[in-house]
């Protein structure tokens, strides 16, 4: 069984900022839209519910990543 790797699991100390910035900060809100929207899709892969190349998988964890360190430095900021 895969995990998705919501952000407010990866930061359960920073809920309350997570939060505040969705609903303050419209570049937070896009970069938290976009990490949930390339979580799901590693997921759906990763269960075999889409179907994709090794390839691909691996450049949507690379940007899953990227976006979790962007949303990181906005936590931290």
């Amino acid at each position: 069984m895969q995990k998705h790797h919501d952000i407010r699991h990866e930061f359960p100390e920073m809920t309350d900022k997570i939060h505040l910035l969705k609903t303050t900060d419209a570049h937070f809100r896009k970069l938290y839209d976009a990490y949930h929207e390339v979580d799901h899709e590693v997921h759906r892969i990763e269960s075999g519910a889409n179907v994709s190349t090794d390839e691909h998988l691996n450049e949507l964890r690379m940007k899953r990543v990227k976006l979790k360190d962007d949303i990181y430095a906005l936590l931290k900021a």
